[in-house]
């Protein structure tokens, strides 16, 4: 009876770990993943953090001439911003503001609050990125 009990014990046990070892691996393996950058206007949210990812969040937004996306703060996450058409400037917290064209990356350290505004004749377009900040 005892071998009986330890048989089933060592039986459940080890499709316990079976099962937590393939939810890990099933959530470690993210999907490969593609968005086309059509964005009629405003924030529009691409990656949007887990499950689809382990964090990163992402976005495009459209603005147009004189139109800014609002003061704002990414918390603790880090930020990039690819600016892909148009001319504007980044607005940060405590700084001047700065300049940014197509081409041109833009980063902000977690906490900063910041603003992007178009300043060009035509709509600027650019995608954020946002993942948690790395341990310091």
């Amino acid at each position: 009876m005892k071998h009986a009990k330890m048989l089933g014990f060592l039986g459940v046990s080890f499709l316990i770990a079976v099962t937590i070892f393939w939810a890990q691996e099933k959530q470690a393996k993210r999907d490969f993943l593609t968005f086309p950058l059509e964005c009629a206007g405003g924030d529009c949210p691409l990656l949007k953090g887990a499950p689809q990812t382990s964090g990163m969040r992402s976005g495009s937004v459209r603005l147009r001439p004189g139109e800014s996306v609002g003061w704002h703060s990414t918390g603790e996450q880090e930020e990039a911003l690819v600016i892909l058409h148009g001319n504007g400037k980044a607005n940060i917290e405590g700084h001047a503001d700065v300049p940014v064209y197509e081409k041109m990356l833009a980063y902000i350290s977690p906490g900063t609050r910041h603003n992007m505004t178009n300043t060009g004749p035509e709509p600027l377009e650019y995608v954020w990125v946002a993942a948690p900040a790395g341990q310091k």
